[in-house]
C-alpha cells in the first residue's frame, strides 16, 4: 500500500486490536511469519500480507448482509386479505458488521391502490364553533361519497373536546356547573365543559355519524386556548375503543378555531404530573384523567401518533395557520390546512390533505443503536438519486420509490451483543426489521491453545503469537523476567551505535522492557515508539479522532491528516437540495470551501450574484406565503427555507444597492421581490403583496389616441407658423418706423406738395362817394 500505512503501526499486539484499527487491516496467524532479524508486522493490508507469504492464514472479516424476508409489493389494498397487503420490501434483513466497514441494501416502498381508510373526526365544541357544528350535521354522508372515490373501504368516527373542567381553564363556580353560558347574552344556554368525549367508534355506517353530530351541543370555557392535545392523544392511544384497524390508513382530522394548551400549561391549574401517554377513557368514553394530568408535550404526541401509524390533519382557521404549520415540523407525519370560519370547506380540505399524504413517502428510523451510522439515498420518480434524503414527494397512487440504506458500525460493543432497529415509512403499518451482529473477533482466537509447547509451556498460543504467563518473556515465552545476557544485547539495539532499547528501556532476554511514563505508553521492539509524541490540534492529541502510534496519528475511520483533524464525511456538505456544497464548492475536511465567486454559507447556499438564485428564492416565497410551488410540502419548505425572512409590502423599494431585484411571471402579471443576504447568514426577502399587472389597451383607444395626436401636432404646427408670421410682421413694421424717423424733410417742405387753396393780391384805386380807397380785392 502506498502512502501512510494505518495497519503497520506496531501497536496491534493481537488480532482483535488489528481489526479495530481500520476495516482494510488484516492479521496473519501463520506461525513462522517474518523472522527474528527483521520486524514484519502481522497487522497489515491484505495485499501486503499475501506478498509477504501469509496466504491461507489471514484473518480479515468483512461486513455482510442477508435478506431474511422479502415478500413482493402489493398492487391493490382492498380485498379479503387486508393483512397480506405489502407496501415495503424487504421486510427483514440481517447484517453482520465489521467496525468501519460500510455495507448497504435497497428498500422499495409503494403506496398501493384502494387502501382501506379509517378517519376519526375530532371537533372543538367550544362556543365559537357553534356555526361550524350546524354545517357538519350531514358531513358523514357527503364525506363518505367523496372518500369512496379514493377507496372502497372507508370508515368514519367522531369525538369532541373543549378543555379541562378546572379553574382557570373553565368556569367552575357552582352557578356555572350545569350551564357555563349563564349571563352570556349572545348564547345563554350550553352544556357543561369537558376534556374529551369519544362519541362514535369507527364504522362504515355513516348515518350514525350524522346522528351523533346532530345530538351535539357546544360548551364554553374561560380562556382562549383549547384542550385539543389531550383529545388527540386519547384518540391515538385508545386503539380498541376508537376502533383503528391494523390494515388501514389512519387519519385523525383535528378541527379548531383557536390555539391549544401545551405541556406545563396545566401548572396554572395545579396539575404538576406529566402526561403518561396512556389511555384514560372511562366507561362513558370520557377522558377521566383530565383533572389529574398535565397537557401532553409535542414530543409525546409525535411519539404516540407515529407508534399507531396515524396521520394528523390540522384543520384550523387562517389566523392560526402559521402556528399549526410550525407544529407540523415538530410532529412528524402531520399536515395543516386552512378551515373556513363556518367549516363549509371541510370535505374539500380532508380530500386535499389525504391526497397530499398519499403523494409522499418518508422513511423513519426507530430504536437505532448509538454505535450504528445510517445514510440514506432516495431514488424518486424522476430516476435521480438524492444523497442524504429519505423522502420522495409528488407521487401518484401505485408509484414505487426506492432508498439505498448504508449501514456502518462505528465501534465494537461487548462480546455477543446484537441490536435490532426498525425502518418504517411515516404513517405506514409496514416495517423493515434490521438485525445487527458484530464481527469483532478473529476466528483464530477460538482455536487458542493454553500452555502450548510452541510457547515453551509458559503461555497461550493464539493467532500466530504467544501470550506469555506472568513472569515470562520472549517470542516463545522462553525467558523469565530479570534474566539478561550481554551476548544478546545487540538484539536490543535498533541499529549499530544506537542506545540499548532507544534509551527508554532495559534489555532482558533478548527483548526490550520499556520504562513506564507518566505521559503514556512506550512500546516497540526497541522501545522506539510511544503513544504521546504525535501532532496535536487545539491541544488535543490527534484531534481526538485517532490514536498516536510511534510518532504518527493513526486516524479513526472517517478522518485523515497529520493530526486527524480532517473529516472525510460529506453529509455536512450536502445542501438542502441534495447537492454537494450547492454545486458551488468542494467539501474539504467536512466543510464546504466555496469556489463560486460570491458564494458563502455552510453549504455555499448563499450566493446573491449566482445565476438561478432568484428561482431558489421564488420557491421559498411560493411555499411560505402561498403554500404552492414545488416546495409546498411543510417539511420540505421548512427545511429548504429555514433561513429566509419574508416580509410583504405594498410598494417595493429598490434603493438599496446591496439588494437584488428579482421578478417572475404570475398569470399574465409580474411578481417582484428583492432579497438581501444578512450577516447572520439569513436572507431578507421583501415581496409585493400582489403581482403587478397591466392590461392591454383597446383598439378604439389606440385609434383615438392616434387621431388626437395628429390633431394636436397640427394645432401645434399652426400655432408655431402663426407665431413666426407675427414675429416677422413686427420686425418689418419696426424697420419701417425706423426708416421713417431717419427721413431729412417733413411733409410741409415737400416740393411736390401744394395746398388746395391759392391766394392772389391785386392793387387798385377807386372813388366811391367822393372817397378814395386803396386796398385789395379778394
Amino acid at each position: 500500500a502506498e502512502g501512510l500505512n494505518l495497519c503497520t503501526s506496531g501497536s496491534a499486539t493481537s488480532c482483535e486490536e488489528c481489526l479495530h484499527i481500520h476495516p482494510k487491516c488484516a492479521w496473519c496467524s501463520k506461525e513462522d511469519f517474518g523472522s527474528t532479524k527483521s520486524i514484519t508486522s502481522r497487522c497489515d493490508f491484505l495485499q501486503n500480507l499475501v506478498a509477504n507469504g501469509c496466504a491461507g492464514a489471514i484473518e480479515s472479516p468483512s461486513s455482510s448482509i442477508s435478506v431474511v424476508q422479502n415478500v413482493p409489493l402489493s398492487s391493490k389494498g382492498s380485498g379479503q386479505t387486508h393483512l397480506d397487503v405489502t407496501q415495503i420490501t424487504p421486510q427483514k434483513v440481517a447484517l453482520n458488521l465489521r467496525p468501519g466497514d460500510r455495507t448497504s441494501f435497497r428498500v422499495q416502498v409503494r403506496q398501493v391502490e384502494d387502501y382501506p381508510v379509517d378517519l376519526y373526526y375530532l371537533m372543538d365544541l367550544s362556543l365559537s364553533m357553534n356555526d361550524d357544528l350546524d354545517n357538519i350535521r350531514n358531513l358523514g354522508t357527503k364525506l363518505a361519497e367523496e372518500m369512496r372515490k379514493l377507496t372502497s373501504n372507508f370508515r368514519l368516527g367522531f369525538g369532541s373536546f373543549v378543555d379541562k373542567n378546572i379553574s382557570p381553564f373553565s368556569y367552575t363556580a357552582p352557578r356555572y356547573q350545569n350551564n357555563p353560558c349563564i349571563g352570556y347574552k349572545l348564547f345563554p344556554s350550553c352544556v357543561p365543559s369537558f376534556g374529551f368525549r369519544h362519541l362514535l367508534s369507527l364504522t362504515d355506517k355513516v348515518d350514525r355519524f350524522n346522528e351523533e353530530v346532530q345530538k351535539q351541543k357546544v360548551s364554553r370555557n374561560r380562556d382562549a386556548p383549547e384542550g385539543g392535545f389531550d383529545a388527540i392523544l386519547q384518540a391515538a392511544v385508545c386503539k380498541e375503543k376508537i376502533g383503528w384497524r391494523k390494515e388501514a390508513s389512519h387519519l385523525l382530522v383535528f378541527t379548531t378555531d383557536d390555539v391549544p394548551h401545551i405541556a406545563l400549561d396545566g401548572k396554572l391549574g395545579g396539575l404538576v404530573q406529566p402526561h403518561d401517554g396512556q389511555c384514560h377513557l372511562n366507561e362513558a368514553n370520557e377522558y377521566s384523567a383530565s383533572s389529574q394530568l398535565d397537557y401532553p408535550s409535542l414530543a409525546l404526541l409525535g411519539e404516540k401518533l407515529a407508534e399507531n401509524n396515524i396521520h394528523l390533519i390540522f384543520a384550523v382557521t387562517k389566523g392560526h395557520y402559521m402556528l399549526y404549520k410550525n407544529f407540523t415540523t415538530l410532529i412528524p407525519g402531520t399536515t395543516v390546512e386552512i378551515l373556513h370560519k363556518d367549516s363549509k370547506n371541510i370535505i374539500e380540505l380532508i380530500v386535499k390533505a389525504y391526497n397530499s399524504i398519499r403523494s409522499k413517502v418518508e422513511l423513519t428510523v426507530w430504536d437505532s443503536p448509538e454505535d450504528i451510522g445510517l445514510t440514506f439515498t432516495a431514488t424518486c420518480q424522476d430516476g435521480l438519486s438524492y444523497p442524504g434524503l429519505r423522502k420522495c414527494g409528488d407521487l401518484k397512487i401505485g408509484d414505487t420509490v426506492s432508498f439505498e440504506v448504508a449501514v456502518e458500525a462505528r465501534s465494537c460493543p461487548a462480546e455477543d451483543t446484537s441490536h435490532t432497529f426498525t425502518i418504517k415509512p411515516a404513517g405506514f403499518r409496514d416495517t423493515l426489521e434490521v438485525a445487527v451482529t458484530y464481527s469483532c473477533l478473529c476466528g483464530c482466537t477460538g482455536r487458542a491453545a493454553p500452555a502450548s509447547g510452541k510457547c515453551s509451556g509458559n503461555g497461550t498460543y493464539a493467532c500466530g503469537l504467544c501470550q506469555c504467563e506472568p513472569g515470562y518473556l520472549g517470542a516463545r515465552c522462553e525467558c523469565e523476567e530479570g534474566a539478561s545476557g550481554d551476548l544478546h544485547h545487540a538484539l536490543c539495539r535498533e541499529a549499530d551505535g544506537k542506545p540499548l532499547c532507544s534509551g527508554r528501556g532495559e534489555c532482558s532476554c533478548n527483548q526490550c522492557l520499556c520504562y513506564e511514563s507518566e505521559f503514556g505508553n512506550i512500546y516497540g521492539p526497541f522501545c522506539e515508539c510511544d503513544d504521546f509524541s504525535c501532532a496535536r490540534y487545539k491541544g488535543v492529541l490527534c484531534s481526538g479522532h485517532g490514536e498516536c502510534h510511534c510518532g504518527e496519528c493513526k486516524c479513526h475511520a472517517g478522518y485523515i491528516g497529520d493530526n486527524c483533524n480532517c473529516s472525510t464525511e460529506t453529509d455536512s456538505c450536502v445542501s438542502s437540495d441534495g447537492q454537494m456544497c450547492s454545486g458551488r464548492g468542494a467539501c474539504v475536511c467536512g466543510k464546504c470551501q466555496c469556489t463560486e465567486p460570491g458564494a458563502f454559507g455552510e453549504t455555499c447556499e448563499k450566493c446573491p450574484t449566482c445565476p438561478g438564485v432568484c428561482s431558489t428564492k421564488r420557491d421559498c416565497i411560493e411555499c411560505k406565503l402561498f403554500n404552492s410551488g414545488r416546495l409546498a410540502d411543510n417539511q420540505t419548505c421548512q427545511k429548504h427555507c429555514k433561513d429566509e425572512i419574508i416580509t410583504t409590502v405594498d410598494v417595493l423599494e429598490t434603493d438599496d444597492p446591496n439588494a437584488i431585484l428579482c421578478a417572475y411571471p404570475v398569470n399574465n402579471c409580474v411578481m417582484k421581490f428583492t432579497y438581501l443576504e444578512l450577516p447572520s447568514g439569513k436572507s431578507n426577502l421583501t415581496v409585493l403583496k400582489e403581482p403587478a399587472c397591466s392590461s392591454a389597451p383597446s383598439a378604439v383607444t389606440i385609434v383615438l389616441a392616434v387621431i388626437g395626436s395628429v390633431v394636436l401636432i397640427g394645432i401645434i404646427l399652426l400655432a408655431l407658423w402663426k407665431l413666426l408670421v407675427t414675429i416677422h410682421d413686427r420686425r418689418e413694421f419696426d424697420r419701417f418706423q425706423s426708416e421713417r424717423s431717419r427721413a431729412r424733410y417733413e411733409m410741409a417742405s415737400n416740393p411736390l406738395y401744394r395746398k388746395p387753396i391759392s391766394t392772389h393780391n391785386v392793387e387798385f384805386t377807386f372813388n366811391k362817394l367822393n372817397k378814395s380807397y386803396n386796398g385789395t380785392v379778394d
